[in-house]
């Protein structure tokens, strides 16, 4: 996996049922590069500190590998890096062969694989509609947030070498699947609801569909 873009969001105000509100979605490429800490990346806007940044969600990872399918279904956008808020944007960034508490090196920095991507109605209001959530969710590759257990710059061309692996796991992709699907696979939830790589009071969430 390689860094292809570092994306950052200067405030943007917009109207959602009669009031102003900001975000930090609307991301553009930084051409530059980026700093990350334990809580966010330095000079990026985080508008909601209670559903964004914070220890599992430092840092936004996507693959640009999905780009042309949802260029394809929205050609009429402005389409550049950033566009799904994420802060990295990565080349060979396979969601199905990364797992859930990874830890890599890359830059200067050494992360680790966290929670799964929840989209919301910004995301809707950036795309033009709120159908975009439903595709995003049926698509199924959200890509993932990260946790910085070092801080450091990183930069385009970066390359993510793996450090350590957990013995017991699921992928990126089968952890987004998990928490949408309507029946979710027992073996894989016993796993997520360990993991520490995701916050405590999701792990209780996860817990709480396994049938005992």
């Amino acid at each position: 996996m390689k860094i292809i873009s570092t994306n950052i969001a200067k405030p943007t105000t917009f109207i959602w049922n009669g009031k102003e509100e900001t975000t930090g979605i609307y991301k553009t490429p930084t051409n530059k590069p980026i700093y990350l800490t334990k809580n966010d990346v330095k000079d990026d806007e985080v508008s909601d500190r209670i559903h964004h940044g914070g220890e599992f969600k430092a840092c936004y990872m996507f693959s640009a590998e999905e780009y042309p399918y949802w260029e394809n279904l929205y050609p009429h956008l402005d389409w550049n890096w950033g566009m799904f808020g994420e802060n990295l944007t990565v080349s060979d960034f396979d969601e199905t062969q990364v797992f859930l508490g990874d830890v890599y090196k890359v830059g200067e920095a050494l992360v680790r694989i966290s929670q799964y991507r929840e989209p919301c109605y910004k995301l809707g209001h950036k795309f033009g509609t709120q159908t975009v959530l439903k595709q995003f969710i049926q698509h199924g590759f959200g890509g993932t947030y990260l946790s910085i257990l070092e801080d450091g710059f990183v930069n385009i061309n970066d390359e993510f070498t793996l450090v350590e692996r957990p013995e017991s796991s699921l992928t990126v992709s089968q952890l987004f699947q998990l928490v949408h699907a309507k029946e979710k696979d027992q073996t894989l939830l016993k796993i997520a609801s360990k993991s520490l790589a995701i916050p405590p009071k999701k792990r209780v969430l996860l817990s709480g569909y396994i049938i005992n």
